[in-house]
């Protein structure tokens, strides 16, 4: 099968993101992608040199971002497609984030040193972008110090281990990521209030990879569906065969969007490729979403 599009890539204006814009357009070509949404955390900074470089090599590339928010204590992530990047109230939400990001991040490396981790300070702040420390980033540290040879906590990421395959990325999901042992919580925005945001600026609300967030469970589903959610990330790295049914049937049933994604970032999710996620209706899809933008616009400017 031939994947040609990819509606969840980051730059590096993802501070765990490995690749410029234009770099990362290129390297889409590469991929044998036409049709790609960059989706940087919290920010859309990097999406006008990404169209630019896109119509440069000739594909087309979706204004898109990636939210953190928050849902009755959940922390979830809300794709927004063909948004205004231009719009103020994107801009306010990338400033408070980073913001609490930089004070969450000092408390992130005290509470991994209380695991027993040596960790070379000096080091992990040189990785660090824009004053922000990541689960990856601590990763990357940690392992590679040969202080944590013996640590009995890191076999199973390195070479061979049993969470070997994106060793930076699951040390964060196993560490710091919501209800384990380094996760510091962020008081991210509330969805009921970005899903407002987004379409207000023109975009269409979509839930990232669920079933890495919330599993297979439709109470938080239908409060969201609810609060105006337009589509769910069915074709994702982190979605099982029977996870993708699961949320088939839901999109189904709640007549949304479905879309694809990788989730791409590069040397932190070496396993993650472009384009990676195998779909045999890419043509519905891609259909589906033009004509959602099409109908978007038609009420933005009627």
């Amino acid at each position: 099968m031939s994947n040609w599009i990819d509606l969840h890539i980051h730059s590096n204006v993802s501070s765990d993101g490995s690749y410029s814009p234009d770099a990362l357009m290129q390297m889409c070509v590469f991929a044998g992608l036409r049709v790609v949404a960059v989706t940087d955390h919290n920010s859309v900074r990097g999406v006008e040199a990404a169209k630019e470089a896109a119509e440069k090599f000739g594909i087309e590339c979706i204004s898109g971002i990636e939210f953190d928010c928050q849902l009755h204590g959940i922390n979830l992530h809300l794709l927004g497609y063909r948004i205004d990047e231009r719009a103020d109230a994107l801009k306010a939400i990338e400033y408070d984030v980073l913001q609490k990001e930089k004070n969450a991040s000092l408390e992130l490396i005290e509470k991994i040193k209380v695991l027993g981790f040596h960790l070379d300070e000096e080091a992990l702040w040189r990785l660090a972008v824009e004053e922000v420390i990541t689960g990856e980033m601590l990763a990357e540290i940690i392992l590679q110090d040969p202080e944590n040879a013996q640590v009995a906590l890191l076999t199973d990421y390195r070479p061979g281990g049993k969470r070997s395959d994106n060793s930076y990325l699951n040390f964060y999901w196993d560490f710091c990521s919501q209800g384990k042992p380094a996760f510091v919580p962020i008081d991210y925005i509330n969805a009921e209030e970005l899903i407002r945001i987004i379409k207000s600026t023109g975009g269409i609300p979509v839930l990232a990879h669920p079933g890495a967030n919330i599993g297979m469970d439709e109470a938080p589903l239908q409060e969201l569906i609810r609060l105006g959610l337009e589509g769910i990330e069915v074709y994702s790295s982190y979605h099982r065969p029977e996870t993708v049914s699961f949320y088939r049937q839901i999109t189904e049933k709640y007549h949304l969007l479905q879309t694809l994604g990788s989730d791409f970032h590069g040397r932190n999710k070496p396993s993650i490729r472009l384009g990676s996620i195998c779909c045999d209706e890419q043509e519905r899809i891609y259909a589906a979403l033009k004509e959602k933008f099409l109908g978007r616009e038609k009420v933005l400017y009627q």
